[in-house]
């Protein structure tokens, strides 16, 4: 059956909508006068990764982070030094769950931001794309602090060796205008088993640890601070409810005080959910603040 003009001409109009559709996507380019964050994009098949800005607020501050002082003020330093341009270090910010590693860092940017601290977010599987990332910021008048949360390997996980090469491994030297900081709840970044001390050896009385003790911990060593997070005790987790309960309290202009009957209420909260950490508080006085409001504004 032979093919009209007109069903070709149709045929060729849908090839190329389908082509077009595969072809890479122009993005604009990030006015960082405007847009205090953005996310790495990786690029598909071909195309070349892009900044996609983001939608942040810097109403959080550091003072809102309690039972983490020494955290802060090492951060906090660090990230002085870097916006002075002097010598700083990449962060590692390891430890227990909802301690405030990845609010910590927020928290630096609203307090840095009108210094010309900007952030960039980036996926733990992005981090091989560091030079094409670093193109893009070249020459660029402001400081930048890359930030990957919950970074973690497997054990199978080949792609660590390669950030251990981005971070401290290659001939070209990392700009002065970029530091890495990176969460985890891993202090070396990759599951720690018992099977890797047995190739541990005793040399002159001394333990040497086996090569898969020391290729894991070569990874975490390549980050020069180290900044170590605990769960908090019940006085410190209380202590961040009564921040948090007044702060949302004073939002919506709502009288409360506290008492023996809501300390044990917010005890309760952290008892059914297994553990007392600044997320957790937050989380409480969300609950408890909002259910407060809702007969009132009935």
């Amino acid at each position: 059956m032979s093919v009209t003009q007109a069903e070709f001409m149709q045929q060729v109009l849908d090839h190329l909508a389908r082509a077009e559709q595969r072809w890479p996507q122009a993005h604009p380019s990030v006015d960082w006068q405007q847009v205090m964050a953005a996310r790495w994009m990786p690029g598909e098949l071909s195309a070349s990764g892009w900044l996609r800005p983001l939608q942040v607020r810097l109403d959080l501050k550091l003072d809102d982070l309690h039972g983490v002082e020494r955290q802060k003020q090492l951060l906090d330093s660090n990230t002085a030094q870097f916006m002075a341009g002097y010598p700083a270090n990449n962060a590692l910010l390891w430890g227990a769950r909802g301690t405030g590693k990845s609010s910590l860092v927020r928290a630096l940017l609203a307090r840095y931001a009108s210094r010309g601290m900007r952030l960039i977010e980036i996926d733990k599987a992005d981090l091989l794309h560091l030079p094409e990332l670093l193109q893009q910021i070249a020459g660029q008048s402001w400081r930048f602090v890359l930030f990957c949360d919950d970074l973690a390997f497997e054990a199978d996980d080949a792609a660590y060796k390669s950030l251990k090469t981005v971070l401290d491994g290659t001939a070209e030297a990392s700009p002065d205008n970029l530091l890495l900081y990176a969460t985890s709840n891993r202090r070396h970044l990759l599951p720690e088993k018992r099977s890797d001390n047995l190739a541990a050896e005793q040399i002159d009385g001394e333990i040497h640890p086996g090569e898969a003790i020391e290729e894991k911990i070569a990874l975490s060593d390549r980050f020069g601070l180290w900044v170590s997070f605990y769960p908090f005790s019940q006085e410190q987790y209380l202590a961040v409810v009564q921040h948090w309960l007044a702060q949302l309290a004073a939002q919506y202009q709502l009288t409360w005080e506290w008492s023996p009957a809501l300390q044990q209420e917010a005890i309760r909260w952290a008892t059914t959910r297994g553990n007392r950490n600044g997320r957790c508080a937050w989380q409480f006085a969300r609950a408890w603040v909002g259910r407060a409001l809702l007969p009132i504004s009935s």
